[in-house]
């Protein structure tokens, strides 16, 4: 678990996938700003980052026009169509969104090569099935056989993926919900609290970063009072305890035996003269 002096929260909630999102984007941020990506802000306070070479995008919407609070795009050409694109609703775990521009960050780096590259069946780097893998290590199960789509549930059945197969509509896997692979939780994905989306040419180390902060098995803190209704009546929230005393150090240990010895009080004086002291007999007259 995480150190209890770094926690923002009262409460572990677990399974990690019932956390919801923390309120405020600054972690998910952060890896993108931290290399320098440009960003500004509209008039309605959305924050839009942008790549030195202009072909990866992202949008920050708290006044978007729907609930997709998180957009990311990213171009062959920065004035062509995009290449691939993720949305993240306003539920999702900040901590989910966070693995993903970690990974992006990771793979701008590394050039063009590494942030647009395309999924490829049979391939061991780019299988898009890799994506699914830290899912059903974690325990997840192949959900029944549906026509045209490839799902896997979590335990509880709280949460789950699907990769669709087939055509798409390139223009809607990056406008709506009907993309490639839908990543939801809740009691249906037909009505998700929190889902994201990532459309077909996703690259698969970007998504199997987000799988595998999912399946990490550890909890995530969250504030109690601050937490949805549905996470209350389904989700396992245990208080996060205060940290306890620092163990002692050898100078602390040092400290304490001096304390405990007893005082060695100084010998007494004699004062040449006080008030009280009798006063000298007179000497012999000459």
């Amino acid at each position: 678990m995480p150190d209890t002096e770094t926690l923002d929260g009262d409460v572990y909630v677990s399974p990690r996938h019932l956390a919801s999102t923390t309120g405020t984007g600054d972690l998910a941020l952060a890896p993108l700003l931290g290399l320098g990506w440009d960003f500004q802000y509209d008039e309605d306070s959305n924050l839009y980052v942008t790549a030195p070479d202009r072909r990866v995008r992202l949008g920050y919407l708290p006044e978007g026009e729907d609930d997709g609070l998180w957009r990311i795009n990213a171009y062959k050409d920065a004035f062509g169509p995009p290449v691939w694109g993720v949305c993240f609703n306003d539920r999702v775990p900040t901590e989910f969104v966070t693995a993903f521009t970690t990974a992006l960050a990771t793979a701008y780096e590394q050039g063009p090569d590494a942030y647009l590259a395309q999924p490829v069946s049979g391939n061991d780097e780019h299988d898009p099935f890799l994506a699914v893998v830290p899912l059903l290590k974690h325990g997840w199960e192949i959900d029944r056989p549906r026509w045209g789509v490839f799902a896997i549930q979590a335990p509880d059945g709280l949460a789950g993926m699907e990769f669709t197969t087939g055509d798409l509509d390139p223009d809607a896997e990056l406008t709506t919900r009907d993309a490639r692979w839908q990543l939801w939780a809740g009691m249906s994905i037909d009505r998700p609290v929190w889902y994201a989306t990532a459309s077909t040419d996703t690259p698969v180390a970007l998504l199997t970063a987000v799988t595998e902060c999912v399946a990490d098995p550890a909890p995530l803190p969250r504030w109690r009072e601050a937490t949805f209704s549905y996470i209350k009546g389904m989700a396992q929230l245990t208080p996060i305890l205060p940290p306890g005393p620092p163990a002692p150090t050898p100078l602390d240990v040092q400290r304490a035996v001096v304390s405990r010895r007893p005082a060695v009080l100084p010998a007494a004086s004699v004062p040449r003269w006080s008030t009280t002291s009798r006063p000298a007999l007179p000497g012999p007259r000459r």
